[in-house]
């Protein structure tokens, strides 16, 4: 299958997302978030803003890329690496 077409609805696991290992999934299940359809119509800048705020600690802005990359996916666009937001998030933040 092309990786742009990608059946999303198959997505069961957290981890079987692009850019999430034990500890994304972990970040995410605090979030409340269980599977990856939820992820769907989610702000990443406001999932991170959540996850630091539960945790009780800044976590790396890295973080914000790697929730742009699965927001981004399962709204339907192409699996990138997380650090292809990079640029973006920084952008984002400083003019925010």
């Amino acid at each position: 299958m092309h990786p742009d077409k990608v059946d999303r609805q198959r997505l069961k696991k957290l981890t079987d997302l692009p850019n999430i290992g034990k500890a994304g999934a972990d970040d995410l299940k605090i979030l409340g978030i269980d599977t990856p359809d939820q992820l769907v119509g989610r702000c990443p800048y406001e999932l991170y803003e959540s996850l630091c705020r539960l945790t009780g600690k800044q976590h790396d802005p890295c973080v914000i890329d790697v929730f742009i990359s699965v927001t981004r996916f399962m709204n339907g666009e192409p699996a990138l690496v997380w650090w292809a937001y990079t640029e973006e998030r920084k952008l984002t933040l400083a003019n925010g």
